[in-house]
């Protein structure tokens, strides 16, 4: 079984394919962390419970202090304000009598099959109760009446641990929770690198390592959003770990607001981690014989290096976080109008535009902003969800049946959380917006932001979108996101519950993807927000794919491309061919196959040889389209690392078949370059498509293959492919 509980030694032991999780239940009701590694036979581990103290400066409980033991060093499972835990906490509850002390002890636990789903929040999920067990451990605060509950769950197969928690105020006076966060991990040691992703608009995701250091490292945003400047993944690696070896911990948020994620490493070189809700501006009003709950961490443990937790974590998110009808069915090859036209187009260039790229073998276009209101620049009408009839003569209607009548399906675009203050909407009700009483609210890009935590004004936006798309033929919607939340308070909560704001937003913008996303099951949903400024795995229970940048050159686009690997699926990264010439369209062409793949020009300016060379990137599409999304991937030569090139290889799952994308940022003359495949089968034959010959798979991985001289030039690419023969 994944979970066992051993009464002897008072332990919960959960057992993933690559990693053991136990948890130990010590005197008085603490609760422990005593090991998170690779998969061990054993129940406890020796001594892991107490860690040297602070001479006097330690504190603990009196009836077993004298044991050495004290909440100051020792490996908190969920560690708590106040109670002589002096590191960050991950909970902290305000009481009645004013005070913030917090302690929480073990009470019981439960077992059982499947997953719970998390009430209001996105998760992760079993596809059968089988392929899941979950633990319940609960714990209680005796003065308060806090009860608290840490939920577990394994998926055994993939090497993935879920965690949340669940607050329940058990007492008869109101608690205020001030933190509360969705997991706490202590790690026995300091020697640690620390990953992360972090960037700006149009470069987003890069990959940030440095080693732990004393003190409080934290990355977070308190910009209502994921955001571009930091994204909700860290993972802890060995000083020797490389994307091949070493161990790696990975740890990512299903949350698309305010995130925090905290390390501190303590007087004795140990470690503590916790992720989750950005306290910053956060409480919540916990009244008698309510709940909340925290959003889902998914944790993976290799000791395979850096590459295999992002695999884990591609495999997991594709079968068991992205849901709906895209799940599994083929998505159609889609062209964009945004920087083929911008502003500037009609009904009748769209059909134009249809028709150049039906020949090409592109599947549907996507009209993008402008087509609604009084909208011909980013100034105004946002909110204002009819169609703009100056600009569609004939209305949406008309435009789809001319597009649909090309054989080619249709796309649309929304901002359904913004307002502008030029708009109808705004006109008629200004308190719709984000905003302090008193205060001129800050402006970005023309717009406020709806307040999205009121249902009222959900519903209005709900009734424009549902007259649109329930009356035309819509297959494909893409929700954009175009500034952060700044003015922070809802004019519908009363003081007291202003704090609750940033994450009722986040609740009522999932509330109304829920409602889009089984209201019209049919529609394909990529969600974006200025490019990739919400790319996060809540996203992606609600839309298969996310725009990953607004940055479309190829070359830039290889760093924000392998950075988003670290953990998101190649299925889900939006990448589009696009007009910028930096490069060929080869190249470009190359680099947008990893990733959902299509266009983002005006195919009636292409030249000849340039439409050639779109016919044969949809042909490989087609060809590659299972490989790319449910493949292995292996990052071989990193952009971060090397400024000659990048180098990046996908396997098929049953290893018939690899994809070897070659890259030239800068040629290098002269130089001679053997590299080394991974993961193929050493004991089947591959034909290389480039040379035609025939190796082993051992040949290929531990000799390696000569590419010397291969895309020699300064933004060159090649596509290699080695099938079984």
């Amino acid at each position: 079984m994944p979970i066992s509980y051993f009464e002897k030694t008072k332990t919960f032991k959960l057992d993933s394919k690559t990693s053991s999780y136990i948890i130990k239940i010590y005197d008085e009701g603490y609760i422990l962390n005593l090991y998170y590694g690779a998969t061990i036979p054993d129940s406890y581990v020796p001594a892991r419970e107490k860690r040297p103290t602070n001479a006097s400066f330690s504190l603990a409980n009196p009836v077993i202090g004298e044991n050495g033991f004290t909440p100051d060093t020792a490996p908190m499972e969920y560690g708590c304000n106040g109670a002589a835990d002096f590191r960050i906490s991950a909970l902290e509850v305000r009481n009645r009598n004013g005070d913030g002390v917090t302690d929480v002890r073990y009470t019981g636990y439960k077992i059982y099959s499947g997953k719970p789903q998390i009430p209001g929040l996105p998760s992760s999920y079993a596809n059968d109760v089988s392929e899941a067990e979950t633990l319940e451990l609960y714990a209680e605060d005796k003065v308060t009446g806090l009860e608290i509950t840490l939920f577990y769950t394994v998926f055994s197969e993939y090497g993935v641990i879920t965690r949340h928690v669940r607050a329940h105020n058990g007492s008869d006076k109101n608690l205020e929770i001030e933190r509360i966060y969705s997991c706490c991990v202590d790690y026995p040691t300091s020697e640690l690198d620390m990953i992360s992703l972090c960037g700006r608009y149009s470069r987003e995701r890069n990959v940030e390592r440095h080693p732990l250091v004393p003190g409080i490292q934290e990355i977070s945003s308190k910009r209502g959003a994921s955001g571009h400047v930091r994204n909700p993944f860290v993972a802890f690696a060995s000083k020797n770990a490389d994307e091949e070896h070493g161990d790696v911990y990975g740890f990512n948020l299903v949350y698309s607001g305010n995130f925090s994620a905290a390390a501190e490493c303590d007087l004795n070189r140990t470690t503590r981690f916790i992720m989750g809700i950005d306290p910053t501006d956060f409480g919540w009003l916990l009244e008698p014989g309510a709940d909340f709950c925290t959003p889902e961490v998914v944790m993976v443990y290799t000791d395979n290096g850096v590459g295999e937790m992002s695999r884990i974590f591609h495999r997991f998110y594709n079968n068991n976080l992205i849901r709906g009808r895209y799940k599994t069915e083929k998505r159609p090859l889609l062209i964009n109008s945004w920087e083929a036209a911008f502003f500037d187009f009609d009904d009748d260039k769209l059909v134009d535009f249809a028709k150049e790229a039906k020949k090409l073998g592109i599947e549907m276009l996507v009209m993008d902003d402008g087509w609604f209101g009084k909208r011909i620049n980013d100034r105004s009408s946002l909110g204002d969800w009819s169609v703009n009839e100056d600009r569609l003569h004939g209305g949406l209607s008309s435009l789809i049946e001319r597009i649909n009548a090309e054989g080619m399906k249709f796309g649309i675009w929304y901002e359904p959380e913004m307002i502008s203050p030029d708009s109808e909407l705004y006109r008629a009700h200004p308190d719709y917006a984000v905003r302090v009483k008193g205060r001129e609210p800050m402006i970005g890009r023309h717009q406020y932001v709806l307040d999205f935590s009121r249902g009222d004004v959900r519903e209005n936006i709900k009734k424009q979108m549902y007259d649109v798309i329930a009356n035309n033929k819509i297959d494909y919607i893409k929700w954009d996101f175009n500034r952060n939340i700044s003015d922070a308070a809802s004019a519908q909560l009363p003081p007291e519950r202003q704090k609750e704001f940033f994450h009722r937003f986040v609740l009522g913008t999932y509330e109304f993807m829920d409602w889009l996303t089984t209201t019209f099951q049919g529609i394909l949903l990529e969600t974006c927000s200025g490019g990739g400024g919400r790319f996060d795995p809540a996203m992606l229970a609600y839309s298969p794919q996310i725009w990953a940048s607004d940055n479309t050159d190829a070359i830039e686009r290889l760093a924000i491309q392998f950075g988003t690997s670290l953990c998101y699926p190649a299925s889900a990264v939006g990448a589009h061919v696009s007009a910028a010439k930096r490069t060929g369209i080869q190249t470009r062409g190359n680099v947008a196959m990893w990733g959902t793949f299509g266009y983002e020009l005006d195919p009636r300016k292409l030249t000849e040889d340039e439409k050639n060379a779109v016919r044969e990137q949809v042909r490989e599409y087609h060809e590659n389209y299972d490989l790319i999304r449910n493949g292995d991937l292996y990052r071989l030569v990193s952009p971060f690392e090397n400024r000659y090139r990048a180098i990046w290889e996908i396997v098929s799952a049953d290893k018939t078949r690899a994809m070897l994308t070659i890259v030239t940022k800068l040629f290098e003359n002269g130089e001679y370059l053997i590299l080394k495949l991974r993961g193929l089968d050493e004991r089947k034959m591959y034909k290389n498509s480039l040379t035609g010959d025939v190796c082993s798979g051992a040949l290929l991985m531990k000799a390696g293959v000569n590419l010397s001289g291969v895309a020699n030039w300064d933004g060159s690419s090649k596509v290699i492919y080695f099938d079984e023969v």
